[in-house]
């Protein structure tokens, strides 16, 4: 990652700006696809190393490689570098415009979809993913690439439920501040793909699936809605997470009709931990927000800094995590806890926006929107949010970075930082200001960091 690319505004005008900028690109390119399957993928000779387990590939009929997700790309260009000619087939999903015009890596094809609704492209790629997995058996290897985004990227509607159905259901769930854990229990239940469908699909072949994590805690039944792994959540926590939301009544009736079927008993459940269908499936997590934050806390040293990790696990509303990072930055730049100037503080996790308003930003966006508010008037503290996939929300931006100076500065403007916030539009504050960060898609995904810097 170039850090000239994650310079704004204030980063430009800061005499440490630049220091700031290699910091964030650190922690990208620590969670580089490519480089993370390469450390986890391997040939030797006719052994295949995925992890620490190995395949004869003499013993091997035919290797499928599959996937989806924001990294589907480099994970696939990796795979095709350590397998070569072994590869019998292959399809993986990514984001549009996520893929190079030449799409095809050696019997891995590579296609488009959209992203955070699934659309028709989305589904007719995965019957086609269904299709070649039906031609896997005994004796064959389905090596399966998942990062984040592969929740909308993979869909299979279940019997009944139509795919208007179920981005009707995920806009709202988008919507009304859900986390991605309870979005995802429900996908698993209206979906035959997730929730360990895919491992389903490619029995009984053996299943290894390479894992980017963009959820907090890395629950791999949460990650891309866990297509090759069992899962413990039941159609009745589904359901709950409906009611939690007051959302019963808004959800389209088939899908509330399969809940209730589910409930009943006349529905079969996903598969569950203990399934004798996970004896021939192994998940290998490769790259995760842990390991993106430590990177940035190393370049963050070998600027002569001092540097703490506060937490991989920030959660909850965005505007409330960004006032308390704006605490704990103004708790540092005042007392030299619990870092000394000059310092760097990460925070990692995925925040949620409940949307109250019509503007247009992100969580990572509105954090920052929300820290700014309480940072005015603080000297030599900056903070940078931004989410590693490079879009925030629906935007061509990752996030922003916030300084003491910002809210004076937007009044100065003309810009009101409260009725921006009130309306959910920290996209349209930050943009006149210069202050948004515009890196383009990452092709990574771990989750989004918060660097708070006191210089």
């Amino acid at each position: 990652m170039d850090p000239t690319r994650l310079l704004t505004h204030t980063l430009r005008a800061h005499p440490a700006g630049q220091a700031v900028a290699r910091v964030l690109a650190a922690a990208l390119e620590a969670v580089d696809p490519r480089a993370a399957v390469l450390r986890f993928l391997r040939r030797e000779g006719e052994r295949l190393w995925v992890g620490e387990r190995a395949y004869d590939l003499a013993a091997i009929r035919r290797i499928w490689v599959v996937g989806a997700g924001k990294a589907g790309y480099p994970m696939a260009q990796a795979a095709a570098d350590v397998l070569g000619g072994r590869i019998g087939g292959g399809l993986v999903i990514v984001n549009e415009g996520y893929a190079p015009p030449q799409r095809n890596l050696r019997g891995i094809e590579v296609v488009e979809a959209g992203h955070p609704l699934p659309d028709e492209r989305g589904a007719q790629a995965t019957r086609r993913m269904a299709a070649l997995l039906e031609g896997a058996g005994a004796g064959d290897l389905v090596l399966c690439l998942l990062s984040g985004g592969g929740s909308a990227l993979l869909t299979a509607p279940a019997p009944g439920v139509s795919l208007a159905d179920v981005q009707a259901l995920t806009a709202r769930l988008l919507a009304c501040g859900a986390s991605i854990a309870e979005i995802n229990t429900l996908r698993k239940h209206i979906d035959l793909v997730k929730g360990g469908g895919l491992a389903r699909w490619a029995a009984p072949a053996d299943v290894a699936a390479l894992i980017l994590s963009d959820v907090v805690g890395d629950p791999l039944d949460v990650i891309a809605s866990g297509p090759c792994v069992p899962d413990p959540s039941t159609y009745a926590d589904g359901f709950e997470v409906l009611r939690r939301y007051e959302l019963l009544a808004e959800v389209p009736a088939a899908i509330r009709s399969r809940l209730e079927a589910g409930l009943r008993g006349e529905t079969p459940e996903t598969p569950k931990p203990g399934d004798g269908l996970f004896e021939r499936v192994q998940n290998v997590v490769v790259a995760s927000n842990y390991q993106a934050a430590q990177a940035g806390l190393a370049q963050a040293r070998r600027e002569g800094w001092d540097a703490l990790l506060l937490t991989t696990s920030l959660q909850g509303e965005a505007r409330q995590a960004g006032r308390m990072l704006a605490a704990v930055a103004r708790q540092a730049a005042l007392t030299g806890e619990p870092v000394a100037r000059p310092g760097c503080i990460v925070a990692g996790g995925e925040t949620t926006v409940t949307l109250r308003g019509d503007g247009l930003g992100g969580r990572n966006q509105e954090l920052a929107l929300a820290a700014a508010l309480d940072l005015a008037g603080l000297e030599g503290t900056l903070l940078a949010a931004l989410a590693t996939d490079g879009g925030d929300g629906p935007t061509d931006a990752a996030g922003a970075v916030v300084s003491g100076e910002t809210a004076p500065r937007a009044r100065a403007a003309g810009l009101d930082a409260q009725e921006h916030l009130a309306r959910n539009d920290a996209y349209h504050f930050f943009a006149p200001l210069g202050d948004l960060l515009l890196p383009g898609p990452t092709q990574t995904n771990v989750n989004d960091l918060a660097f708070i810097f006191v210089l």
